[in-house]
């Protein structure tokens, strides 16, 4: 993990520490956004891994989906 997502990763895991245990096991996808989140940062960096975090923390709501949605897959270059 790149040290700006060192950085972008604190507040996910203060969440985690503090108000995760309160708020519970209500999460409708599954890895949890917490757990995405840090997924992202580790394969995409501060930048694309904090954008896809957003996004997922946008999709859930009420009238959002549900279920399996791991962060997607870094691609990898073609060797030249």
């Amino acid at each position: 993990m790149s040290p700006a997502a060192h950085i972008v990763a604190l507040p996910v895991r203060l969440y985690r520490a503090t108000l995760s245990p309160w708020v519970g096991m209500n999460c409708r996808y599954q890895p949890t956004c917490s757990a995405y989140a840090l997924e992202a940062l580790e394969a995409h960096g501060a930048l694309k891994g904090g954008w896809l975090t957003l996004r997922r923390i946008l999709r859930c709501h009420p009238f959002g989906g549900s279920g399996y949605d791991p962060p997607p897959e870094r691609k990898k270059k073609p060797d030249a």
